[in-house]
């Protein structure tokens, strides 16, 4: 939403772009889930074999983890606590306090491992904030001709490279790559199960990405405004809901930030545990560690009184410029014919990876010469 505060349609086309490369890098965690039965974390150990090799790959994807899933969880917690104020109009309350609060629930439910009810409820209801997005993106009525031009003809407009990077960083998340390829090995079995996956992978990234699409259309139709207010942003679905707008923006905030609370620091650990080869148990307790260090640090920073989007954004900005690294292990492990077989990468696949990850580092390096 901020995106179509600052630069209004303009920037759509990352989002083209973020969606479709979502799904050649989720469908590449996917098949290396299924067919290997293993996540990511666990086949970089398998196809690692020398020591100072498999030393640097566990200190550049630990470095990338800690670093993009902690700043990610103190943009979560943010987020969350944001969506509280607005709810219940508690802007007097110790923004620390409740950040331990969350916490607090956050850790009991990862400890006991019981947290899916849970989930899904507050998925369902980041679907109903989803649904008036798009409503309040008709409602709005934008500017076709300026709509289209923002989706199909890519603009870079002046101070909108940190924009960009952290609309592909909050739409190919990193650790959903090593997240992604360990639930899917659990769930699904065998090859025969490949084109269902692919089915609904299409599908959820697809809608995931017309959600985020319509978000910057109602954000677009606030003007720059609403750039730094949760309070003004939640004003753009007043064609919807008038009065009560602040309150169901809040809910929905609430609901995905608490909701990636709980999945930030399950990826870290997942992704560790692979890594590290331990067993594949929830309760041991270096498992635990891990997200519980993951936790406490998002708690940390979230609680050093910056501003919530301020954190929300630096977040975003990190997990797109740890994206090359990420990908870039992925796609070497699935072009592996010793642990893919004949379910190796193609060649359109590597060639959708490359320019992913071209792109991306370009994009990385484009930001940070420009704050120099």
């Amino acid at each position: 939403m901020l995106s179509g505060n600052q630069f209004g349609f303009s920037l759509l086309w990352v989002l083209i772009f973020s969606t479709i490369s979502t799904i050649f890098l989720q469908e590449m965690s996917a098949r290396l889930g299924i067919i290997s039965g293993m996540g990511l974390g666990e086949a970089l150990r398998l196809k690692i074999n020398h020591p100072t090799a498999k030393t640097l790959m566990i200190v550049l994807v630990f470095s990338a983890i800690f670093i993009g899933n902690t700043a990610y969880e103190a943009g979560n917690i943010s987020g969350a606590r944001m969506g509280i104020e607005l709810m219940f109009r508690t802007e007097n309350v110790n923004p620390a306090l409740i950040n331990s609060l969350m916490g607090t629930i956050v850790a009991f439910l990862l400890f006991v491992g019981n947290y899916a009810v849970l989930e899904r409820f507050f998925i369902l209801v980041v679907l109903l904030m989803s649904f008036a997005f798009i409503m309040t993106a008709m409602i709005t009525k934008p500017d076709i001709s300026e709509m289209t031009k923002g989706l199909l003809i890519p603009g870079i407009p002046q101070k909108s490279w940190f924009t960009i990077i952290g609309l592909i960083g909050t739409t190919i998340v990193p650790y959903n790559l090593f997240l992604h390829a360990s639930l899917v090995s659990k769930k699904w079995n065998g090859a025969a199960t490949l084109p269902g996956v692919r089915k609904d992978l299409i599908y959820s990234i697809i809608l995931g990405g017309l959600i985020s699409m319509s978000i910057v259309m109602s954000g677009a139709a606030l003007g720059k405004a609403g750039a730094d207010s949760f309070n003004a942003l939640a004003s753009g679905l007043e064609p919807l809901f008038g009065g009560y707008a602040g309150t169901f923006f809040g809910i929905g905030l609430f609901a995905a930030g608490i909701t990636s609370t709980i999945t930030a620091p399950l990826a870290a650990a997942i992704a560790v545990r692979g890594i590290m080869g331990w067993n594949n148990d929830h309760t041991d307790i270096r498992y635990r560690l891990v997200w519980i260090f993951v936790l406490g640090t998002g708690i940390t920073f979230a609680s050093m009184g910056y501003k919530p989007i301020f954190v929300i954004r630096f977040a975003q900005f990190a997990n797109g410029l740890l994206l090359p690294l990420i990908a870039g292990f992925l796609i070497w492990i699935v072009n592996s014919r010793t642990i893919m077989g004949e379910y190796a990468n193609q060649k359109i696949h590597n060639i959708a990876g490359g320019i992913v990850l071209l792109v991306s580092i370009g994009l990385g390096i484009k930001s940070v010469t420009s704050v120099f």
